[in-house]
């Protein structure tokens, strides 16, 4: 278990269309704002701030000096975090643990509507000698994946359009989300090639986003909120840099997310655990991160997405917001889900709440096939 007990005291996201018409700075300021308001508290009373961006996706180097004014970094305590919100919330974790401070505000952007094309930006994580020059991107290297899993467990087309289907679905009742709607399987499997077998509706938008999250240690936190939600446990581990040393279908996340329960005393996570958010960005991915996180057997996926497990209405509810199918800040995304498992165990995630959960799960990945893999327990 954690050395010191810390948890969530609020939370703030800013969606897709708020963002991509407004200019970088006011998004971040009024994400931050937003963030303090929620428990009435100024600035001044910040201990630290970490903010995760990208010098990639925001085209511009030390790319947080364009906004660390706006998010309140002045003259603070702060860091910046490259490329994945989830890590900016372990480094706030650890500036916590460190018991120099009882409050830390975590942060991420991506502004997807101001960068090149993914493809592009991603073939930049290869590389530059031996994997970028033959046009490895994201895309890419998870259409390999796709079809190792497809072909050594037998998962079909359909079983895959299926989590596209609910995803979007699901996104219906997320202000937050890029891209939803009602959706037939039929839809999928006949949406253009991206790249084989991944259909195009089972691929992420190129969206944008910001969100920030509040962390406070135990007594801080009874003190701004009666409804705190409690970080239980959490793990993070990455890969192999080259994506031919690799093993595509046995991530990190196993061991990830084994060592994540047991900080958290979860024995049966597929019981003890009401909803997931998972990063999975693209449809087939959800099954084998739902396999490596312990909800059912390896090569088990495809039933999940048959017997309804994880739909709203399923035993173990898994992405209720839609997921980064319907809405990928790329950097972002990690900390959205945090955000999303947080407003679950709060009980003010609205329409896609889901009755009584008390454990909730949030899982974010980077690089080409989940190189890197975060996991956080969040609960009552």
């Amino acid at each position: 278990m954690l050395p010191k007990r810390i948890a969530i005291v609020a939370v703030d996201q800013i969606g897709h269309e708020e963002v991509k018409d407004n200019n970088l700075r006011d998004v971040c300021y009024e994400s931050m704002k937003g963030l303090l308001n929620k428990i009435n508290i100024k600035r001044d009373d910040l201990g630290s701030i970490v903010s995760a961006s990208s010098d990639y996706w925001q085209g511009i180097s030390c790319s947080n000096s364009v906004y660390y004014d706006a998010v309140g970094a002045y003259l603070k305590n702060s860091s910046k975090v490259e490329e994945d919100g989830a890590s900016a919330f372990m480094y706030g974790m650890l500036r916590v643990l460190s018991g120099h401070f009882d409050t830390v505000a975590i942060h991420a952007i991506t502004k997807s509507s101001e960068v090149p094309d993914h493809k592009v930006l991603t073939s930049m994580y290869g590389d530059p000698f031996f994997t970028r020059p033959f046009g490895l991107d994201d895309i890419s290297a998870a259409a390999l994946q796709a079809n190792l899993y497809m072909t050594r467990y037998g998962i079909s087309e359909e079983q895959i359009a299926k989590i596209a289907v609910k995803n979007l679905r699901n996104a219906l009742n997320n202000p937050y989300s890029h891209r939803s709607g009602n959706y037939t399987i039929e839809d999928i499997v006949t949406s253009a090639m991206a790249a084989y077998p991944i259909r195009s509706l089972d691929c992420p938008p190129q969206s944008d986003g910001v969100c920030s999250v509040l962390l406070a240690s135990a007594e801080k936190a009874r003190e701004l909120t009666d409804n705190p939600v409690w970080v239980k446990g959490l793990c993070w581990g990455t890969d192999h840099s080259f994506i031919g040393d690799r093993d595509l279908l046995n991530t990190e996340l196993a061991n990830v997310a084994q060592k994540a329960y047991e900080m958290a005393g979860i024995t049966n996570p597929k019981n003890e655990i009401q909803v997931a958010e998972i990063c999975s960005p693209y449809s087939f991915q959800e099954l084998m991160y739902c396999e490596q996180l312990g909800f059912c057997n390896e090569g088990d996926g495809g039933r999940l997405s048959e017997n309804g497990t994880i739909e709203m209405t399923g035993e173990l509810p898994v992405n209720p917001s839609g997921g980064v199918t319907a809405t990928n800040p790329y950097v972002a995304r990690g900390l959205i889900r945090v955000v999303e498992a947080a407003l679950q165990v709060m009980g003010s995630a609205e329409s896609r709440q889901v009755p009584n959960v008390t454990n909730a799960l949030a899982h974010s990945a980077h690089g080409f096939g989940g190189q890197l893999h975060s996991v956080i327990i969040l609960g009552k």
